[in-house]
């Protein structure tokens, strides 16, 4: 009923700026409001009392003129200017239910867009890989699952994306990580690097790995930390520091790097 409305509204507006009375380039927005007493009508309109200034008129006599421009329509009964301004409109019950045959008739395409040729891409979830994942994630999953099912019935042309960061510095973290836990699995004493994974679930990796792979891809300490830059507790660079570990990582497990490397992964 809104959209009949504004449309009957928009188009007395247009008859009356065709006269020398209103300026050409006023374009007010309409705006409708659901009656709260049945009594006053189905919809109120404000517009009168919005044009009052611009056309420096009292506010009753614009809504009088819109009201003598309104085109006829079958959808509204009547038509009353109330209060300081107010255009009420009666609508004809039958306008409640005439959607009802545009929904059967289009279906599930009924209330969609057609946005045409507009593109749109919603990137969402992308969780980290190198944690558990948690409730945020499934939140953002359901939030932007939603954005874009939205935007698609709005007839956007609309790509979904999900990246997965699966490698660079931070994965090599993770690996290194994991490794050095697995280290500890195997006997050897260490200072887990502060910048490193901390979770436990780290550990639990680490200790996988030594049930799967024994002591193969065990190095000794001493020779993992030999030329390391000091960690940020001990006065040095923990950025430094894990970057020094990861490239003793890959040194010492030449191809065996990648073994720890996807364990984390």
């Amino acid at each position: 009923m809104k959209d009949i409305v504004a449309t009957l509204i928009d188009q007395a507006l247009t008859t009356l700026r065709s006269t020398a009375e209103w300026p050409e380039d006023l374009q007010p927005s309409i705006q409708l409001e659901r009656c709260k007493d049945k009594a006053h009508g189905d919809l109120a309109c404000n517009v009168a009392m919005m044009l009052a200034k611009p056309l420096r008129s009292n506010p009753r006599a614009i809504a009088q003129q819109i009201v003598d421009a309104l085109p006829a329509s079958d959808d509204v009964v009547k038509v009353e200017i109330a209060g300081p301004g107010f255009i009420n409109f009666f609508m004809n019950e039958a306008a409640n239910f005439r959607v009802i045959k545009d929904i059967f008739a289009k279906g599930e395409q009924f209330g969609r867009g057609d946005a045409k040729n507009q593109r749109i891409q919603v990137e969402f979830v992308s969780a980290n890989p190198t944690g558990p994942l948690h409730v945020g994630h499934g939140r953002g999953a359901a939030y932007g699952a939603s954005v874009a099912d939205m935007l698609a019935a709005a007839g956007y042309d609309v790509q979904r994306e999900y990246y997965v960061n699966d490698a660079g510095r931070q994965m090599d973290i993770l690996g290194t990580s994991v490794w050095l836990r697995y280290l500890q699995a195997c006997g050897e004493t260490l200072t887990f690097p502060s910048n490193g994974y901390q979770g436990d679930y780290i550990a639990d990796y680490g200790r996988e790995l030594h049930a799967s792979h024994g002591d193969q891809l065990m190095r000794s300490a001493a020779d993992v930390f030999d030329g390391v830059c000091a960690d940020e507790p001990a006065g040095g660079d923990k950025e430094k520091h894990i970057d020094d570990l990861i490239n003793r990582a890959k040194t010492l497990l030449g191809d065996d790097y990648r073994v720890v490397f996807d364990k984390g992964l």
